[in-house]
């Protein structure tokens, strides 16, 4: 089947975070964007999907409105590697990382969803798993910079049943502070890429003894990996990739030997084909994927089948936030630290129209093709 017509809409979701909101590239960020991609077929079938944005909304819808969109309309929806390869080739002079990749991950998709709807099939067992109903969780908590907060939503967390919890901080007392709180639940830390090397081999060395389960992403620049290498090196497993332009990205960081646990996000590097691309290639190098999925729609949804799909069914991380609502109740909310996979056909869940018109933003933008 054809592809018709690509809708690109945002939804902003009011949350409340556990402690004051903070500032995300000189905007307050105190709602969750999403930015959702509608794919339709010429026999009237939709699919959705999710395309990277936060603050780069306008940036990568503009991509996907005016680029990537076209590309894709008259092609056949059911070529998912073909059309992969074509799109990213098209725009590669554009960037082989940011907006325009971002646009086609929402895309492929929504393919996927559609591949899945019309085979009858959850996405998961499409990519050849057995069937999963549920998947561990980490709490991934946000940045609070005040230790006590840090103290008081750990606690919070292994309270509701989350049996691991990553900071978002950059200090060695925001790390004391949670491991206090967490009753022996694991802790992981992320640091956003803040450090220089050598600042980061201070404080893994300073680290080491406190028994973290990742230290994630502690080198600037990303790409920089000789230096996450060395850092590794100090001894604590090394967690990275959502920053990785596509597979071949992945091996450059696996052959310097700077990773324990690979991290690809879905809506990021092009969608679920290229996510299962970078598995099966660190499957190979000896390394754990862990999917890095910080969202609240169709790429969380995509990210728990490409989860489901490996043989480890890794941990999924979910924001430690309350939303006001969500299209995608209750997929995106977890129990008991534990989440659930979705069991209809392909990502296995729609967006609740209602909640859509309360919280859209503006107007759906939709590019066409003529119908046969």
């Amino acid at each position: 089947m054809k592809i018709v017509s690509v809708a690109s809409d945002v939804v902003s979701l009011p949350f409340d975070m556990g402690g004051p909101y903070q500032r995300f590239a000189g905007a307050l960020w105190d709602k969750l964007d999403i930015l959702l991609v509608r794919v339709e077929t010429e026999d009237g079938l939709v699919g959705w999907g999710e395309a990277f944005g936060h603050a780069a909304i306008p940036a990568t819808r503009a991509a996907l409105d005016t680029i990537v969109a076209p590309l894709a309309i008259g092609r056949d929806a059911g070529d998912i590697a073909g059309l992969t390869r074509q799109v990213l080739h098209a725009t590669h002079l554009l960037g082989r990382n940011g907006c325009y990749v971002y646009a086609w991950s929402g895309i492929e998709i929504a393919l996927w969803d559609l591949l899945g709807k019309r085979a009858g099939m959850p996405v998961h067992r499409l990519l050849g798993a057995a069937p999963c109903a549920e998947l561990p969780a980490y709490a991934s908590l946000l940045n609070y910079t005040d230790c006590g907060l840090v103290a008081r939503n750990t606690a919070a967390a292994v309270e509701r049943g989350y049996r691991h919890i990553k900071l978002h901080e950059v200090t060695h007392e925001a790390v004391r502070a949670s491991l206090r709180a967490a009753d022996g639940a694991a802790v992981m830390l992320d640091t956003n890429c803040a450090w220089d090397v050598p600042t980061a081999l201070r404080m893994a060395e300073a680290m080491r003894d406190d028994g973290l389960y990742w230290l994630e992403e502690p080198v600037w620049p990303p790409e920089d990996a000789g230096g996450l290498a060395r850092v590794r090196a100090r001894g604590i497993p090394i967690a990275a990739g959502e920053n990785v332009a596509g597979p071949a990205g992945f091996k450059t960081l696996l052959e310097a030997g700077a990773l324990d646990i690979a991290q690809p996000s879905v809506t990021k590097l092009g969608g679920i084909g290229e996510a299962m691309k970078v598995a099966t290639l660190c499957q190979a190098h000896g390394v754990q994927t862990v999917p890095h999925c910080p969202y609240f729609g169709p790429g969380f949804i995509a990210t728990l089948h490409i989860a489901a799909a490996l043989p480890q069914r890794p941990l999924i991380e979910v924001l430690w936030l309350d939303m006001e609502a969500n299209p995608f109740d209750p997929w995106v909310r977890t129990r008991d630290g534990m989440v659930s996979v979705p069991q209809g056909p392909g990502l296995g869940c729609d967006p609740d129209p209602d909640v859509l018109a309360r919280y859209r933003v503006g107007q759906p933008h939709v590019t066409r093709g003529a119908r046969p």
